[in-house]
């Protein structure tokens, strides 16, 4: 299985690489979210995509690159991970604000509602969280939420309709629990698709 990771100038990652690596036992495809466009990286051969952390904003296009186009026209399996997952929030209508403290490098509590992307995982879990930017609670009717903090942040989203998910900690750090166990589970969902770009 093939994974093209789109990396958004982020040091995390290389984490999420090497996770990748042992999970599907191939190597990812690394690109840099403005090295190529939608058109050039359809004649890429790939199986799923992640879409990684990166500073700044989904709302920016220089932040964001290549990644809205991905979140839009690629039929197969996407997770984006902290700025991946606003920005697939905010590609399908939810909004981006300020979270009402900047977590950075914090641990908290994530509670989830037994999604595939959560298989295997307690109810209750520790993660890593480096992020200013929350998606707002009210959501278009094309996401559901997945994963929450006790105070209601939203921390996982999936599409209703596409095979697109996203969480807002970091599953690829040594201080989240069981997130090793959460990337093999998209890795198993991708295995169950048949759809393929």
């Amino acid at each position: 299985m093939r994974t093209l990771l789109i990396d958004n100038y982020d040091s995390y990652t290389f984490n999420l690489y090497q996770l990748i690596a042992s999970i599907n036992e191939e190597l990812p495809i690394v690109v840099r979210n403005d090295q190529y466009s939608w058109d050039e990286l359809q004649s890429i051969s790939f199986d799923n995509v992640i879409i990684s952390p990166g500073p700044g904003t989904p709302t920016k296009e220089k932040d964001f690159g290549v990644c809205r186009d991905v979140l839009r026209l690629s039929e197969v399996p996407i997770l984006g991970v902290c700025l991946g997952h606003q920005g697939f929030a905010h590609t399908y209508g939810a909004k981006v604000v300020k979270a009402p403290i900047p977590m950075h490098g914090r641990i908290s509590k994530v509670f989830h509602n037994d999604s595939e992307l959560f298989k295997k995982v307690p109810q209750e879990f520790e993660v890593v969280r480096y992020h200013s930017l929350i998606v707002e609670d009210d959501l278009p009717s094309c996401l559901q939420k997945t994963a929450w903090t006790a105070d209601g942040i939203i921390m996982g989203l999936q599409h209703t309709e596409k095979p697109i998910w996203g969480v807002q900690f970091h599953p690829e750090s040594i201080c989240t629990e069981f997130g090793h166990q959460i990337l093999e589970n998209f890795s198993l969902i991708n295995k169950k698709t048949t759809v393929y770009g």
